[in-house]
């Protein structure tokens, strides 16, 4: 256990920051799956733009890697391009 309060403090905030980040990350994963799952060209063109912009939120903040980003990107342009 810390023992100086800047410690204790950061311990508070890590812990905030993780939470946050695994809601977000969670969220955006289950935005991914419901726009792989969509079948219709005109509802999954309307989630893309939504979905991508989740995805660039996790990357600016370092929950995921900019590369990973792009890759998710680049597949579900190519899903709802493909429908």
């Amino acid at each position: 256990m810390a023992n100086h309060k800047s410690a204790l403090k950061r311990i508070r905030s890590n812990d905030k920051k993780r939470v946050l980040n695994r809601y977000q990350h969670k969220t955006t994963r289950n935005a991914i799956k419901a726009l792989r799952l969509s079948t219709e060209k005109s509802d999954a063109t309307a989630k893309l733009s939504g979905v991508i912009s989740m995805i660039d939120k996790l990357a600016k903040k370092n929950i995921i890697h900019d590369n990973k980003a792009s890759n998710l990107k680049s597949k579900l342009t190519k899903h709802v391009s493909k429908l």
